[in-house]
C-alpha cells in the first residue's frame, strides 16, 4: 500500500491527532516527519485526553510503531519528559524509533531564539521560543548537531565548538547575554545518550523496507500548509515543509511512495 500523509490546509488545528487516532487500527507505522516540540496533537482516548508536542499521535495506538523521522528537530529533554508522562500512564511506548540523521535542539537554540524575538521588537514573528527556527537554520549552515553525533563525544565535542564560537559573539557583544560554555552543552547532551540509543536506528531505510512489505505507513505533519516555509504565509510560517513533499524529503521516502 503507499504511504498515507495527513496534511493540514490550513494554519493547524484542523484535527490531524484525530485523523490519525481515526486510522490507528489499520496502519503500521506512524510517522512525525517534520518541525519539533512547537507543534501539539490532543488525542482523546475514553476519559483519558493526551497532550503531545513532539511525539507523534499513533504513539497511543496498540502495536504501531511511532517513528520521528530525520526531518524534526528535537528536544531530547522533551522527548524524554513526554515519554516518562506515557509511561506513568501505562501506555506502552517502547517501539518509538528515532532517525540517526534528525537534528537536535540544544540549550543554546532555545536561548538565541527567545533573545532575537525579543531583539526584533515590533517586527516579531510569533516563534515559540523553543529553539525550532535556530536549530534548522544550524541544519542549513552545516553546523547542526545530529542525534548520532551523541555517541561520539570527540565528534560532539567539535560540533559545539564549532557552533559556540560564533554564537558567544551574538550572546555577549550583540544581546549583552553571558557566553555558553562547550561543556556545559556537551555534559547536557551526553547525559541522554544512553537511554536514546536503542531508540535510534536508520528511519528511511526502515520505512521503506516497511513499505516494500505491504506495510500501511502514515505520515503525520506537524502545523499545516499555509505555515510551510516555502508554500505559506511568509514570513509568519514555520521553519520546515509541512506539506506533502516535505515528507518525501523529510522522512526519506520517493514522492511515487505517496
Amino acid at each position: 500500500m503507499p504511504a498515507v500523509v495527513i496534511i493540514g490546509a490550513q494554519w493547524g488545528d484542523e484535527g490531524k491527532g484525530k485523523a490519525t487516532d481515526l486510522l490507528g487500527s489499520r496502519i503500521d507505522y506512524v510517522v512525525k516527519f517534520n518541525g519539533g516540540n512547537n507543534a501539539g496533537h490532543t488525542v482523546v482516548v475514553g476519559d483519558e485526553k493526551y497532550a503531545l508536542h513532539l511525539l507523534p499521535s499513533g504513539i497511543l495506538t496498540e502495536g504501531v510503531v511511532p517513528v520521528i523521522a530525520n526531518g524534526v528537530v528535537i528536544d531530547i529533554e522533551v522527548l524524554f519528559e513526554e515519554l516518562d508522562a506515557l509511561n506513568a500512564r501505562a501506555v506502552d511506548t517502547s517501539k518509538l524509533v528515532v532517525s540517526a540523521n534528525a537534528h537536535v535542539i540544544t540549550q543554546y537554540h532555545r536561548t538565541l531564539d527567545k533573545v532575537t524575538e525579543r531583539f526584533l521588537g515590533s517586527r516579531q514573528i510569533g516563534t515559540t521560543g523553543r529553539g525550532i527556527g535556530p536549530s534548522y537554520a544550524d541544519k542549513i549552515n552545516r553546523v547542526g548537531i545530529r542525534i548520532q553525533d551523541l555517541f561520539d563525544e570527540n565528534i560532539l565535542r567539535q560540533k559545539v565548538e564549532g557552533a559556540l564560537h560564533q554564537k558567544n559573539h551574538l550572546l555577549v557583544k550583540i544581546y549583552n547575554r553571558r557566553a555558553i560554555s562547550v561543556d556545559e552543552v556537551v555534559n547536557d547532551l551526553l547525559s541522554y545518550a544512553d537511554r536514546l540509543r536503542p531508540m535510534v536506528v536508520d528511519t528511511g531505510l526502515l520505512l521503506n523496507q516497511a513499505l516494500d512489505a505491504g506495510k500501511t505507513v502514515v505520515f503525520e505533519g506537524g502545523q499545516a500548509t499555509m505555515l510551510d516555509v516555502d508554500h505559506g504565509t511568509y514570513p509568519f510560517v514555520t521553519s520546515s515543509n509541512s506539506t506533502a513533499g516535505g515528507a518525501s524529503t523529510s522522512a526519506s521516502i520517493g514522492p511515487g511512495r505517496i
